[in-house]
């Protein structure tokens, strides 16, 4: 079965593993997924991840919690593939005053928009997460 949105199909089993309040949900591997799990580690939002290959590649995420509350409220994807939205380095959008990041794919990879304004580099604004 093919996606038509993988990265939102990850950020999907994210929100739905939180609300089961489960330790870890599993995704199909790609070049992608593994850079924004790299962002969202690297922020504190998720306490890691691991790279199986059981006849295809799987993706393990540890989901973090505080206090018993998932430490993600919110995780949105931005940039659809119906509607890809871009942003100048200017333009970089700030969630919730900065408590938040937004993830971005730039040309020097992806990272968190505190990064893109640190590397003066703009580029697709794929989900936003606080």
């Amino acid at each position: 079965m093919s996606l038509s949105d993988p990265l939102g199909d990850m950020l999907t089993r994210i929100r739905n593993g939180q609300t089961a309040q489960k330790s870890a949900v599993a995704s199909p591997a790609s070049r992608l997924r593994r850079n924004v799990l790299e962002v969202l580690k690297r922020e504190g939002y998720i306490r890691g991840y691991s790279q199986s290959d059981q006849g295809h590649q799987e993706l393990s995420i540890e989901l973090k919690y505080h206090n018993g509350e998932p430490v993600i409220k919110e995780l949105r994807r931005v940039s659809k593939p119906g509607r890809r939205v871009y942003s100048g380095v200017k333009d970089l959008p700030r969630i919730y005053n900065g408590l938040g990041i937004a993830i971005l794919s730039t040309p020097r990879g992806v990272m968190s928009d505190a990064e893109a304004r640190e590397a003066h580099v703009g580029g697709e604004i794929l989900c936003t997460v606080f």
